[in-house]
């Protein structure tokens, strides 16, 4: 339980700042400049730079090779023992191994535990490398080509990560940015990005149609993670150089995406071909658990994106084994399907992407998006991600927005074009948006009792500040423990750990009477900062939350449905939890002053007073033991008919201090009529 209770770089300027879409089967380096946006090709001038990384290692198991991009996915020439293959290392950034889990079957790479379980890939038998390392490689493969295509060196970079990336995945990134040499001057989520490369044209649309705003939905089905956004977007006057796009809301999922889609078709095959399968099952267990070796499981892998691809130009496609490849080949043992069955085999995933949609709707109407038909109320909808080219995906979103889809930029250039745009809005290269991200889960303390003090509250727009005044509610307390939570319950234990810090060094005093400011500053990035200062000792402490590992999509999942399901009593709870805290330092102020002036109070007021502070007692013993037992406006009229009685006790222990020329745990919070007093 908490102890408190709720009461730039150093780059040159001039350097040029790129934009990149770090994403989980392409990346991309883009610039922004005079001419406008756009994507940096490399020397046989291609614009995708595979996220694969390929080790090459000699006979004693020694790394002697790293290779990345196009090349990494060709065999090793002669002269390497061994050699390992680590793609959509995106989907282990920022990940415990146990988040990671579902995923492992279909990487054709093992993955180990690190320290604190966090995902590690194995390289050779006594060597790993973390994602972020791995990350590195490929940011450094695009660093290369930038610092090619424009005659200098480049050291600046604003990277692109899905709008749902928890803290944890942002701040590897930056930490994958760092370690390839560049200085990460701002993450951008990617549908945001990807509104800044149709900002143009977006803003020319709403200046056409003598609209002082637009609202434009960005979604973003890319090959690891799936986001929506929801923005509005404010064109600027005559007189301004400034538009400004504010994201309204944003949902999705950090574990849905062209990846998935592939492992369906490749258990749907893997049951045909290994499991005695009669079709496609989108449900069926991962069949590598059935004995199959990495090889094969990666063989069938490529297989499925190679006809997810095909049929989304194509009405069929035949699901083959290369020669070689056991069931593959002449042996007629391939599985023929058509666009029908490649539909409803995806069907459940897409479903996924529109209940996020829903959400994100339903979260923007709070924040200023107008009420009525979403087809009237949304003006533009964007496709971003290579996944989007799918035929069922744009007719299944284009019929839930009831919207002609914004397709013109290629939906695998679009993030990294909106990367640059940025970049070159923080370099002053171009004036002309002004960009507002959110903050998609809510930020807090835990209080006494286990509740959590929301500070910050999901769809917040950054950067976001937020104080408030917290206190002990122990005697003598002369440390504070202040944990960090991410969630929308109500109590600590439904939501998620994100930190701690400690103010140590406080003066002895009695509960409730030292005064702990605590800040919450979220930055541009999407980093949480935590300050806490005690105002009569001076002491303070910080911290960066920095978690293990990130949010798995089951638990936002569960974060979002459990909120609504269980707002009801997780409020009366946390009100109950309060009580407790508040009753328990008046209890024992009250309790201590009665001890000290009895001789001055009339026998039957101070017998009265202490009768009412046995039944409050009594009532927090109650709650502690079972809060359902107690019922909470019984025990908020107790405790206030206490507070009441207990005032001209305070004014006769006032004037007996006065007349004497005297002088002069955990955080609680403070009732709403007093400030609050503990963290």
């Amino acid at each position: 339980m908490s102890n408190a209770s709720r009461a730039s770089g150093s780059a040159d300027s001039s350097d040029v700042i790129v934009g990149i879409d770090l994403g989980t089967t392409n990346s991309l380096v883009a610039l922004c400049d005079a001419a406008g946006p756009r994507v940096l090709l490399d020397e046989r001038d291609r614009a995708l730079v595979p996220s694969v990384v390929r080790y090459d290692a000699d006979e004693r198991g020694a790394v002697m090779a790293t290779v990345v991009g196009n090349e990494a996915m060709l065999p090793a020439p002669e002269g390497v023992a061994s050699s390992v293959t680590v793609s959509s290392v995106k989907r282990l950034i920022g990940r415990s191994l146990s988040d990671a889990r579902s995923d492992l079957p279909y990487l054709s790479y093992h993955v180990v535990p690190g320290e604190r379980d966090t995902a590690r890939v194995r390289i050779t038998p006594g060597a790993t490398a973390s994602p972020e390392e791995v990350s590195a490689l490929v940011l450094s493969k695009l660093k290369g080509i930038a610092e090619s295509r424009l005659g200098r060196a480049v050291r600046r970079a604003v990277i692109t990560v899905p709008a749902y990336f928890d803290d944890a995945q942002r701040q590897a990134t930056r930490t994958a940015g760092r370690l390839a040499g560049l200085d990460v001057v701002r993450i951008v989520p990617e549908p945001t990005a990807a509104a800044l490369a149709y900002g143009i044209g977006l803003t020319r649309d709403a200046q056409r149609n003598r609209r002082e705003v637009s609202h434009v939905v960005v979604y973003d089905l890319g090959g690891g993670t799936f986001d929506v956004s929801v923005l509005r977007l404010t064109p600027a006057d005559a007189a301004g150089e400034t538009d400004f796009y504010q994201v309204l809301a944003t949902a999705g999922d950090t574990h849905l995406g062209g990846d998935d889609i592939d492992q369906a078709l490749a258990r749907a095959f893997g049951m045909r071909l290994w499991g005695g399968g009669d079709g496609p099952s989108a449900k069926a267990e991962p069949f590598a658990i059935a004995g199959f070796d990495r090889e094969e499981v990666a063989a069938v892998v490529r297989e499925a994106r190679r006809v997810k691809h095909a049929l989304s130009e194509h009405e069929r496609a035949e699901f083959r084994l290369p020669e070689g490849e056991e069931g593959g080949g002449s042996d007629g043992r391939g599985w023929e399907l058509n666009r029908a069955e490649f539909d409803a085999l995806i069907t459940p995933l897409v479903e996924r992407t529109l209940r996020s949609c829903e959400q994100a709707i339903r979260d923007a109407r709070g924040k200023g998006l107008p009420e009525g038909p979403v087809a009237e109320v949304i003006d533009a909808v964007i496709l971003v991600g290579g996944s989007t080219r799918i035929p069922l995906v744009r007719e299944r979103v284009g019929g839930f927005f009831g919207k002609q889809l914004y397709t013109a930029i290629d939906p695998d250039q679009a993030v990294a074009l909106g990367a640059s745009v940025q970049a070159a809005i923080l370099a002053g290269t171009t004036k002309g948006s002004l960009l507002l991200d959110v903050i998609p889960l809510s930020l807090g303390l835990e209080t006494v009792g286990g509740a959590v003090a929301k500070l910050i509250v999901r769809n917040s727009p950054v950067p976001a500040r937020a104080s408030e005044m917290f206190s002990t509610s122990v005697d003598n307390q002369t440390s504070i423990r202040l944990t960090v939570y991410q969630g929308e319950r109500e109590m600590a234990a439904d939501c998620r750990k994100l930190g701690e810090l400690h103010v140590r060094g406080i003066p002895p005093m009695p509960a409730g009477l030292p005064q702990l400011e605590v800040t919450f500053l979220v930055d541009a990035n999407g980093v949480l900062n935590v300050g806490a200062v005690e105002r009569r000792s001076g002491k303070r402490a910080t911290m960066q939350v920095v978690p293990n590992h990130g949010l798995t999509s089951d638990e936002v999942d569960r974060i979002e449905r459990e909120s609504l399901t269980h707002a009801r009593e997780d409020m009366t709870r946390h009100r109950i939890a309060d009580l407790i805290s508040h009753a328990m330092l008046d209890v024992s102020a009250i309790s201590r002053t009665l001890d000290r002036v009895q001789t001055l109070l009339e026998p039957a007021y101070a017998a009265s007073l202490r009768e009412q502070v046995a039944a409050v007692r009594g009532l927090v013993e109650a709650a502690k033991r079972d809060w359902r037992s107690v019922d909470p406006n019984a025990f908020q009229q107790a405790k206030e008919a206490l507070d009441r009685a207990s005032m001209r006790l305070h004014e006769v222990a006032i004037a007996e201090s006065l007349q004497a020329q005297l002088g002069g745990g955990s955080v609680r919070k403070e009732p709403p009529d007093s400030g609050r007093s503990s963290a």
